[in-house]
C-alpha cells in the first residue's frame, strides 16, 4: 500500500476522534507551542481501543520528527494520536509506544507528547519517563564499531523546477527535468549503495503556514514521483514538506517583486542520500 493510501486510511480511522476532545490535556500551552505551564499525561489505560497496549514505532521514524512539521506529516510517520484529546482542533497529541532497548530484546513502554503552536505546527516534544529519549540513541560502543553511513545532499532550486506557486509533476520546467534526469541517473547507478533517499521541500515565508506546508509537500512528492518514473526504487524514498522552515536567507524588501527574488534561495527541494553501511 502506497504511503498516500496509508495516510488516507489512517485519516478515515481517526475522523471520529476529532469531536472527542474530552481527555485531560496539559494546561496553558504557550501560543508558540514551546512549553506548557503544566504537562499532564493521560493514563496509559485510557488509550483508545485501536491502540491498546501501545504501538511499536521504529527509532528512525521517531528521529525523523522535527519542529515545524504539520499534523499530516507527523501522522504519516507515527500514525494518529493514541488518546482521546482529538486530532485536528487540538494543540497536543499523546502516544503510547513500546521501544526496544538498543542491543537487547527488552521492551520499555513510553509515553510521547507533542505540543503544537497556534498554526498547529509541532514545536516541542516530551517523554514520560524522560529516560525514554535515550532509547533513540545508539550505544557508544555500537557507534565506534560501525562506520557512519555516508550522506550526500543535493539542493535543487524550486524556481528551476517549478513556476512560482506551482508544485505538480506536470508543472516541472524543462530545466528542472534536466536536473532531475541527471540526479535520477546517478541514483539508479548507485542504488545498491543507497540506504535511503530523503526528499524535503521548502518554500519562502510568503503565504500562510498551512499553504506553505502543502506547497512544500506537494513539490517534494512531485520530485519523488518523477524519480520513481525514472526507475529509482520507490521503497528507498521518503518525501515531506517543511514549509518555510530553515530559511537560507532573510529579506526585508518592501517591493513584492524584489522580495520574491531575494527569497529565491529559500524555495528549494533538498535530496539527501544516505549510503548503506559497509
Amino acid at each position: 500500500m502506497r504511503k498516500p493510501m496509508k495516510l488516507a486510511v489512517a485519516l478515515a480511522m481517526v475522523v471520529q476522534l476529532t469531536a472527542c476532545g474530552t481527555a485531560t490535556v496539559s494546561r496553558d500551552v504557550a501560543k508558540d507551542g514551546s512549553h506548557a505551564n503544566e504537562l499532564i499525561w493521560p493514563s496509559p489505560d485510557s488509550v483508545i481501543p485501536m491502540h491498546k497496549g501501545g504501538t511499536y514505532p521504529t527509532a528512525a521514524s521517531l528521529r525523523g520528527i522535527a519542529a515545524g512539521m504539520n499534523k499530516q506529516q507527523i501522522m504519516a510517520r507515527l500514525g494518529p494520536p493514541h488518546f482521546h484529546e482529538g486530532v485536528w482542533g487540538v494543540r497536543e497529541w499523546n502516544y503510547l509506544f513500546n521501544l526496544h532497548k538498543p542491543g537487547t530484546d527488552e521492551v520499555v513502554q513510553c509515553q510521547y507528547k507533542i505540543l503544537f503552536d497556534e498554526q498547529k505546527l509541532a514545536r516541542s516534544f516530551y517523554w514520560q519517563p524522560a529516560s525514554c529519549a535515550d532509547l533513540l540513541l545508539k550505544p557508544s560502543k555500537e557507534v565506534a564499531a560501525v562506520p557512519a553511513a555516508q550522506e550526500q545532499s543535493f539542493t535543487l532550486s524550486a524556481d528551476a523546477l517549478f513556476a512560482f506557486g506551482k508544485a505538480d509533476i506536470d508543472d516541472i520546467r524543462p530545466e528542472g527535468r534536466r536536473q532531475l534526469d541527471d540526479l535520477a541517473a546517478r541514483l539508479v547507478t548507485k542504488r545498491g549503495e543507497i540506504k535511503d533517499i530523503h526528499i524535503v521541500g521548502y518554500t519562502d515565508r510568503l503565504g500562510s503556514d498551512s499553504y506553505n506546508a502543502r506547497l512544500s509537500e506537494r513539490r517534494a512528492y512531485a520530485v519523488k514521483h518523477y524519480f520513481a518514473e525514472h526507475q529509482v526504487p520507490e521503497d528507498l524514498m521518503v518525501a515531506e514538506g517543511h514549509g518555510a522552515a530553515d530559511a537560507v536567507v532573510e529579506c526585508a524588501q518592501s517591493q513584492r517583486a524584489v522580495l520574491i527574488d531575494c527569497l529565491a534561495p529559500n524555495r528549494r527541494v533538498v535530496v539527501k542520500i544516505e549510503g548503506a553501511q559497509k
